[in-house]
């Protein structure tokens, strides 16, 4: 029982200090996606992989945003794995995929890249991709510290006080803030069934 009230309490003090002008600043980028016809391109390994794979659903029947999460395609993900290395899958994706200065990159991950540690690497060389395409980016991330909150053109933090819970509210976290995006009136354009 003890942990679980932790667990609640620190969910909603980290929901409590998400910042409203970056949620607001998320809504307008994403209208000014759909409005110019771009395509939203959401990344993310582990449990951000599997929640970016749901985020695409939401924004493509809910928003009508044209949007892809690279790592649902297993057999291009291993593919690519395989020949060129973990570390360029979303890369090496978004070459084929031509992506521009019209799209959006959606970030999710809890640290966002450290080439130090070599962790997730291969959200850092997608950043560095679109960076360089000039393609903007949003990351929803739990450390300020990490390649993507410093690198994206808009980065939303999670402050998790408690480190030993920062993947799992950052994940949830992430969850909560996509499904309030395409709840918003500003974004949403199809009702839901219930």
């Amino acid at each position: 029982m003890k942990s679980f009230k932790k667990f609640k309490t620190e969910f909603i003090n980290t929901l409590n200090l998400i910042s409203e002008y970056k949620f607001y600043d998320c809504i307008k980028m994403l209208k000014n996606l759909r409005k110019k016809g771009g395509r939203l391109f959401i990344i993310g390994v582990g449990g951000s992989a599997a929640n970016a794979s749901h985020a695409v659903n939401d924004f493509r029947k809910i928003c009508n945003i044209e949007a892809y999460c690279p790592s649902d395609n297993v057999s291009e993900l291993t593919a690519r794995t395989n020949d060129d290395g973990f570390e360029h899958i979303f890369e090496d994706w978004f070459k084929t995929s031509k992506v521009n200065k019209k799209d959006l990159i959606l970030i999710f991950s809890v640290g966002g890249g450290n080439l130090k540690k070599k962790v997730s690497v291969n959200i850092i060389n997608a950043l560095k991709y679109a960076n360089k395409n000039k393609t903007k980016s949003i990351c929803f991330v739990g450390k300020k510290d990490g390649y993507a909150f410093k690198n994206s053109s808009l980065s939303l933090c999670f402050n998790v006080n408690n480190k030993k819970l920062l993947t799992p509210i950052s994940e949830a976290m992430q969850a909560v803030v996509w499904h309030a995006l395409v709840s918003d009136p500003d974004l949403q354009l199809n009702k839901t069934k219930w």
